[in-house]
């Protein structure tokens, strides 16, 4: 089976590519896995290291051939503030809790998730349902999917945790929330030994 070996990001293409692979959030984490495009080229996906990759990206194929990445519509959350203090407080909380999220311009977006929903439904915050691309904030990109058992990245740093936080610990309601809620079921930000690593930032951070 014929290699993609390198990635070109965001690559303006001047030919036609020899295929496309529509990819969600943990299918564009990876550093090797065989994939099929949407045209049946078969290839596997081999590179030196786990590349977070984007919609527009370009995988090198040994043969010198193109095969662009297309990020694919997934559930998620677009959650909106009654004004811009109020969005970061909210995105206190997300950050809080390791979440990975995409900061728009006047939303945070993030996976569809019922817990969370009410927990940010709590705190005034408007929720659409929506579907589209999830392009979360890069410290999200070290930490997604690694325990879904990608143990290709699984050991990639855990210090990009604070991706939402690390802005906005002035806030009086830093002390809220510490050691809670991380029960529910994102059982997949819950299995690692070093997951308390964060939650000092908050108190460290007056």
């Amino acid at each position: 089976m014929i290699r993609a070996t390198q990635v070109r990001g965001q690559h303006r293409f001047t030919e036609t590519p020899a295929d496309t692979v529509v990819l969600d959030f943990d299918d564009r984490h990876r550093r090797r896995m065989a994939m099929t495009g949407t045209r049946g080229l078969e290839f596997l996906l081999d590179l030196e290291n786990a590349v977070a990759l984007r919609g527009g990206d370009a995988l090198l194929l040994e043969d010198g051939r193109l095969v662009e990445v297309v990020a694919a519509p997934e559930p998620l959350l677009e959650i909106r503030g009654r004004d811009p203090n109020h969005l970061i407080r909210v995105g206190w909380h997300l950050g809080n809790r390791h979440l990975p999220t995409q900061i728009m311009a006047k939303a945070l977006r993030i996976r569809r998730d019922h817990v969370i929903e009410a927990m940010v439904k709590g705190l005034g915050a408007r929720v659409i349902e929506i579907e589209a691309p999830f392009d979360p904030e890069g410290g999200a990109y070290a930490d997604a999917g690694h325990a879904h058992g990608h143990d290709d990245h699984a050991h990639h740093d855990h210090g990009h945790h604070d991706h939402v936080h690390h802005d906005h610990h002035g806030h009086d309601h830093a002390a809220h929330d510490h050691g809670h809620d991380h029960h529910h079921h994102h059982d997949e930000h819950c299995d690692h030994p070093d997951h308390h690593h964060g939650h000092k930032h908050a108190h460290d951070h007056k």
